[in-house]
């Protein structure tokens, strides 16, 4: 009876030791589970870490990135205000030197001219001839209008031409001439000139009516 009875606890601690024994064990499908569960947990936090650093960079970024261009954009704004304050400066200075030798090219064009002039000056005192005096003079004013068409200054032609107040300037008109004489040029009374297609003068001339 003895034996039977301690038979029977053996067999009960040997259940409650396999129970135990098997409840400790884990079975693949809760080791995966809860592998999950801690990737899961892992990988939600790496997630967080990275939306929340996405987001600093998002707030940092364009701030950073407005503060670059203003500083280009105004670098460039001096770089130009300096560059228009040269330009000015230098158109300034063109400007004055234009007006103070703008006809520097004009003078020493005629300076020639006015060597002959004293050259011819000095024969005359030399001789009483005329003729000679008259081709001195001759030379010099042939001179003179050929450095002046050199300078682009034209004669405006006045010769049976039709009166155009553009280029003429009627000092006097001449009545009784007939209708083919009527509106022309009859006579010039003081020449006129063109520079450069401008005209600097008008001629001076007398009309038929």
């Amino acid at each position: 009876m003895k034996e039977e009875n301690k038979d029977i606890k053996n067999e009960e601690r040997e259940e409650k030791a396999a129970e135990t024994a098997e409840n400790d064990i884990e079975t693949p499908a809760d080791v995966k589970e809860d592998e999950n569960a801690q990737g899961g947990n892992d990988e939600n936090a790496g997630n967080d870490g990275n939306d929340g650093e996405a987001e600093g960079k998002s707030e940092e970024d364009p701030l950073a990135a407005a503060q670059k261009e203003i500083e280009q954009l105004k670098d460039k704004y001096l770089r130009y205000v300096a560059e228009f304050d040269n330009y000015r400066k230098r158109t300034l200075k063109e400007k004055a030197e234009l007006i103070l030798n703008g006809s520097e090219k004009a003078v020493q064009a005629i300076l020639p001219v006015i060597d002959d002039m004293e050259r011819a000056l000095a024969n005359a005192e030399k001789t009483e001839d005329a003729a000679v005096l008259k081709e001195g003079m001759e030379l010099i004013y042939q001179k003179i209008n050929k450095i002046l068409e050199g300078l682009g200054v034209k004669k405006i032609d006045t010769k049976d031409a039709e009166f155009d107040t553009n280029f003429h300037e009627a000092v006097a008109m001449v009545p009784g001439m007939g209708d083919d004489k009527k509106g022309k040029v009859l006579d010039c009374v003081q020449t006129g000139y063109t520079l450069n297609d401008k005209v600097i003068r008008h001629a001076k001339v007398a009309v038929g009516q």
